[in-house]
């Protein structure tokens, strides 16, 4: 296989199989048919095929571009695709999680994370089409009739159906309740649904002979807002009793947005019923449509968030390959020696400062993501008060993770840029292509304010009792525990200290949702998400920090400078644990200090932005 540029696997399979143990999951029946040595081999099959299929073709992908032909109405995906579109496909990835009955395998979906971190990293923009068709399915799969989990789901799980998630309208984005689109009731059970549908990912394209649609819309007559909406299935082309393919149904595609980046991705507007012929089948019951389309949603942005890390890692992996090649000035220091030879950018202090903070964070992300898989796991294999608390976890760190991921993933890609210099503001390398790929993840399926909003008032202040909190409580004060004596006191100080200005932040927000000052709150949300996306990646490095010490202790033992640098070259699992030690001390050592700052501004109370007003802000013109 060829060299992997994209996700460092000894770190996926420390976080795997080191800190979340995944192998335990097969005790429990739904997962007794699989080994640690299965999901060894899953690993490596979806990291070939991401290394060897879709990494090659990426940076051509994204020249090319999707395009749209407005007189037939096509949308035709760049071709360099399809190969690696079916080399995913045939490797069964789409139904990695999805349960044998329904045509998948039934792993874990810590697994499916895993496995999708390689695809994702290798492209982002590819990663779109599974991704959407994943999601309408699990739809389905849900809430779906016996009929319509036999007419649609097998031909979407081997990847011959495309699927996408139809909510954003021209005057409906974030404020979903105010949709327009609309569906009328016939006599034979089906609806006429018109209207239009905005930025939908994969909403048209020549890879998939059907793309079936889960469209929200309002049935004529039911109340405004988002208790009125229902959902239902617009499959582009009918679909025969015996599963073939009929006339086309009246969606088309209006037009694609010309996009900053992910540009082979075809994010389409989507127009139904122009001819008054589009039919659609209700998923669910009526007015059910935005507490279903909330699974999708959900989903939606735990993978957002894994697009995040996943984005994050390939361009911090193509930092360290630029900086061990690229020379550059004298080791400073010989900077005052003229015959001094020039060395390796990574010699640099600045540099090696700027790929330490990249790699706390990506493996931080990283830890974050997969814990997200495993806790949904455990809701799958736990009865009773583990089952609850696992649900309870997943709640809350659904927001922090997309948030966190995604803004994470700006920065991560922009320093990768700096780390390349002049060379990574051009197109003669990959970074500026990661960047211009990640901005969009703080934007799509929810924007980044909207996370924060949902972690502040529905996930903590909201929350009955703020039980998903006392659970997110509970697990840091487990690993503070479990770190005493085995980690230097410095480390588990911050974290301590960390958790009191946390709940202390909390009680501040209580009491001025008690004295109704709401939009204090509201102008507090992000700061308080990224301030938390700080603690989780804090708590989880320490928790790292309680099984990397001890082993990087036992490998490297007191050595020190060269004779430590000689067995470091040599001997790559102390080589692995001494990095991650390191990583994990620099964030919670030098990075994690800025959240107190975070926190001290929530409760200094500085009520500058809810005095001001549309006034103050001069300069512009009004449209």
């Amino acid at each position: 296989m060829a060299l992997n540029p994209l996700v460092d696997t000894r770190d996926s399979r420390f976080v795997l199989f080191e800190l979340l143990e995944i192998q335990n999951l097969t005790q429990y029946p739904k997962y007794a048919d699989f080994d640690k040595d299965t999901f060894e081999a899953t690993l490596d099959l979806a990291e070939q095929i991401a290394v060897e299929q879709i990494y090659p073709v990426n940076s051509e992908a994204d020249k090319v571009g999707a395009k749209f032909n407005p007189d037939t109405k096509e949308v035709i995906v760049p071709e360099i695709y399809r190969p690696a579109l079916k080399a995913y496909h045939e490797a069964g990835f789409i139904g990695l999680a999805t349960e044998p009955e329904y045509g998948g395998m039934g792993m874990p979906d810590v697994m499916f994370q895993a496995c999708t971190e390689y695809i994702a990293a290798a492209s982002t923009a590819f990663s779109m089409y599974p991704a959407l068709s994943i999601g309408s399915a699990n739809l389905i799969k849900t809430f779906g009739t016996q009929e319509q989990k036999d007419m649609y789901l097998a031909k979407m799980l081997e990847g011959t159906w495309g699927g996408t998630m139809c909510l954003t309208e021209p005057d409906a984005g974030s404020d979903v309740g105010a949709l327009k689109t609309k569906a009328v009731k016939q006599a034979d059970g089906t609806y006429l649904i018109t209207g239009t549908k905005i930025f939908i990912s994969s909403g048209d394209n020549n890879m998939y002979s059907n793309i079936i649609h889960p469209v929200l819309a309002r049935i004529e007559g039911d109340p405004a807002g988002t208790k009125g909406i229902s959902i239902f299935i617009v499959p582009k082309y009918f679909v025969k009793p015996d599963g073939s393919l009929g006339e086309q149904n009246d969606v088309v595609c209006a037009g694609i947005e010309h996009k900053m980046g992910i540009k082979s991705s075809a994010t389409c507007t989507l127009s139904f019923g122009d001819n008054g012929k589009c039919v659609g089948y209700l998923l669910g019951e009526e007015r059910k449509g935005m507490k279903i389309m909330f699974q999708m949603m959900n989903e939606a942005r735990l993978y957002v968030g894994l697009q995040g890390e996943s984005v994050s890692s390939t361009a911090y992996m193509h930092a360290i390959t630029y900086a061990k090649n690229r020379v550059q000035g004298s080791h400073v220091t010989q900077m005052l020696n003229p015959e001094a030879k020039s060395v390796t950018i990574i010699n640099h202090p600045d540099v090696r400062r700027m790929l330490l903070w990249m790699k706390s964070y990506v493996e931080g992300m990283r830890m974050l993501t997969l814990l997200m898989g495993y806790n949904i796991d455990l809701t799958h294999v736990l009865d009773g008060e583990g089952k609850k608390e696992a649900q309870g976890l997943v709640e809350l760190l659904i927001p922090i993770n997309k948030a966190g991921n995604t803004d994470a993933s700006w920065m991560v890609t922009s320093e990768a840029i700096q780390v390349f210099g002049g060379y990574g503001f051009c197109g003669d390398y990959p970074v500026e292509q990661y960047a211009r790929d990640a901005k969009i993840l703080s934007l799509y399926e929810g924007t980044n304010g909207i996370q924060s909003m949902d972690l502040t008032m529905r996930k903590i202040l909201m929350n009955p009792e703020q039980y998903n909190y006392s659970v997110y409580k509970k697990r840091i004060a487990e690993t503070v525990k479990k770190a005493k004596g085995v980690v230097d006191d410095k480390y588990i100080s911050l974290v301590e200290k960390g958790l009191q200005k946390l709940d202390e932040t909390v009680n501040y927000l209580k009491e001025q949702m008690a004295g109704g000052k709401f939009l204090n709150i509201f102008a507090n949300a992000t700061p308080l998400q990224q301030a938390m996306f700080m603690m989780t990646l804090a708590w989880l490095h320490l928790w790292s920090l309680t099984l990397t010490t001890p082993k990087m202790k036992a490998l490297v033992g007191d050595k020190k400078g060269e004779e430590r640098d000689a067995l470091l070259k040599d001997n790559a699992e102390a080589a692995y644990y001494s990095g991650r030690v390191l990583s994990s001390q620099y964030f919670i050592g030098a990075e994690f200090l800025k959240y107190f700052g975070k926190l001290d501004y929530i409760t200094a109370g500085e009520a500058a932005v809810t005095k001001s007003s549309n006034e103050i802000f001069t300069g512009a013109m009004e449209e």
